[in-house]
């Protein structure tokens, strides 16, 4: 271990000198209060540390200690349910040691409860070839979440010992003996690196997408599993609600949300609601399946840094046991800012607006993460892990570098629109400036799983939306009268996808998610009426008359209706409209 002093003390950086014998990314401890700090440069004998914890009061010749291994999170049953801070310290944890709510520095708590015992099933046997990534038992950690205990990365030989029964996190439950003759004791927890991505066989093409239940998204913009996401807007434009949504009703088996600099009230909102809500598809809480980092804004900058390769770590450890992972960073900007701290106070030549040369290489090594991957282990298993980060750019302007870095990586852009926020349109995503990439791989998939025309139907969507785009450009020139009955149809077809598709209320019980089947049934309705009132129209109908339908309400409140009511409703809007459109065909005969 390497021992040396404090030379320099900078807001979350110190220097410390007679750390030679000291490397990269180590953690050490710094002062007598023991406080956590990480080395990121080191010059001769001198390391600069970044602290993650409170540096005030620290000073020169106080002694700082290295403790010879990275920055690793602890890997095991019960990190279901937790709440942590940025750098793995359950906060309940530390709130029962301090008796308050404030972090005290110093303070020292494992990760994971090392006196809570675990039921351990074997299902392997003694005897058996093992290696990096097998399985060799399950620990059920929640009523929803099996937990996979798996060989440490590196470890592989036969398996000479294991016992099924009760055991703490750090207890030996088998041993791996290699063919050296060397015995390694397995335990329900491992260590792993955080800024160590774990390794896999191999990444497999993202061709089926992420189900969201969101329309706007997994209709015009979907996300596949395994796949990368950023959501970018000005404040108030509903990032956070977006990103819950995402935990609460996304088509993943473990939820990971990091609250990365955000304000205390918003990650608040988040423990506060979790608890409560009830999983859809396994009727209970949504914790049970949900790990949270919440490092608010009022935390250390440095530990804002750690806090999104802590999740992602966490995050692929469960993409490992064989799981669909969603992981949401809110926000990235937040992190990239304690980036630019920390560049700042090395002395490092700054790059645009002050952010570190290096920001693009980082953002990129952090969502290069993500995938659809072949886990290690003989059973060939297979896990995904998304990722959907929040862009919080500064008044809301795009072109800035944090955004701009994100999207030369990710591949669906969910653009969140001020003026949409300000009509109290949400979710507020602009549907002429997002874009997804993954559109052409997940075809064959919607139109196989769903129904065959998905596409064909987007496409028409599309088509509409962007033409209506087009024709308020002359309406606001010339007015409405200009326009043609043609014209006037697209206009009313595009205002009933925008209004009563594409927006979509959050905090209705029914309407905050809409299975795949339901979108198919209401892209089809709004189809339906716009082909049918173009061929009455063709034939002389009045637009006013096809415009003013009362069919139109109904079409508008299908979002409303039941899982289980879909079929019939939808035969009788279907029948209702037909017989609307050909009464007014008949009373155009009658004049």
């Amino acid at each position: 271990m390497s021992k040396g002093v404090i030379k320099k003390v900078a807001g979350p950086l110190v220097i410390a000198e007679g750390m030679r014998d000291a490397n990269m990314f180590d953690v050490v401890r710094v002062s007598e209060q023991r406080l956590i700090g990480e080395i990121i440069e080191i010059h001769g004998d001198k390391a600069s540390v970044q602290v993650y914890e409170e540096t005030s009061g620290l000073g020169p010749g106080e002694p700082v200690e290295s403790t010879g291994v990275p920055m690793s999170v602890e890997l095991g049953p019960g990190l279901i349910g937790s709440i942590y801070d940025g750098i793995q310290r359950p906060l309940d944890a530390i709130m029962e040691k301090t008796g308050g709510n404030l972090l005290n520095r110093g303070v020292e708590v494992p990760s994971l409860k090392r006196e809570k015992k675990w039921i351990f099933v074997p299902t392997a046997n003694v005897g058996d070839k093992v290696g990096g990534g097998d399985i060799i038992g399950t620990v059920q950690e929640t009523e929803v979440v099996q937990q996979k205990i798996m060989i440490p990365v590196g470890v592989s030989g036969t398996l000479t010992y294991i016992s099924g029964g009760e055991y703490t996190v750090t207890d030996t439950v088998a041993v791996v003996t290699d063919e050296k003759g060397q015995e390694h004791p397995v335990s329900l927890m491992q260590k792993w690196p955080v800024r160590k991505g774990r390794p896999y066989q191999r990444k497999l093409s993202p061709d089926m997408p992420l189900v969201t239940g969101q329309r706007v998204i997994d209709c015009l913009f979907p996300i596949a599993k395994g796949g990368v996401a950023a959501v970018p807007g000005p404040f108030g434009s509903g990032k956070t609600v977006v990103q819950h949504q995402l935990a609460k009703w996304a088509d993943a088996d473990i939820v990971v949300y990091i609250g990365c600099g955000e304000r205390g009230n918003e990650m608040t909102d988040v423990l506060n609601e979790f608890p409560e809500l009830k999983d859809p598809k396994t009727g209970k809480s949504l914790m049970e399946r949900t790990v949270l980092i919440a490092n608010t804004s009022d935390m250390p900058v440095a530990a804002r840094e750690a806090s999104i390769y802590t999740g992602i770590t966490i995050a692929e450890y469960f993409r490992d046991m064989g799981y669909s992972v969603a992981l949401m960073a809110d926000s990235t900007s937040r992190w990239a800012e304690a980036l630019r701290e920390m560049s700042g106070r090395l002395e490092e030549m700054p790059g645009e607006e002050g952010y570190p040369a290096y920001l693009g290489s980082r953002l990129a090594q952090f969502y290069e993460r993500a995938g659809r991957v072949i886990s290690l282990g003989q059973d060939n298993r297979e896990g995904a892990l998304s990722v959907i980060g929040a862009v919080s750019p500064a008044g809301g302007d795009i072109s800035e570098p944090v955004t701009q870095a994100t999207l030369r990586i990710v591949k669906v852009f969910w653009s969140l629109d001020a003026d949409l926020a300000y009509k109290r349109h949400f979710p507020a995503i602009n549907w002429l400036t997002s874009y997804s990439l993954y559109v052409d791989t997940m075809e064959k998939w919607f139109n196989a799983e769903v129904e065959s025309d998905w596409t064909e139907l987007r496409a028409r969507l599309m088509r509409l939306l962007q033409e209506e785009s087009e024709l308020n450009e002359i309406v606001q020139l010339v007015g409405m009268d200009a326009l043609s009955a043609p014209d006037r149809l697209k206009l009313e077809a595009a205002r009933s996808i925008r209004e009563d598709f594409l927006h979509q209320n959050a905090f209705h019980e029914i309407d905050t998610f809409t299975s795949l089947k339901k979108q198919h049934m209401m892209m089809m309705l709004m189809m339906a009426y716009f082909d049918k009132a173009g061929q009455a129209l063709s034939q002389g109908v009045n637009i006013e008359r096809l415009v003013n339908l009362p069919v139109r309400e109904a079409i508008g409140r299908f979002k409303y209706t039941e899982e289980a009511d879909l079929d019939s409703v939808y035969a009788d809007v279907i029948k209702t409209l037909e017989s609307e459109i050909n009464s007014e065909l008949s009373r155009k005969e009658d004049f």
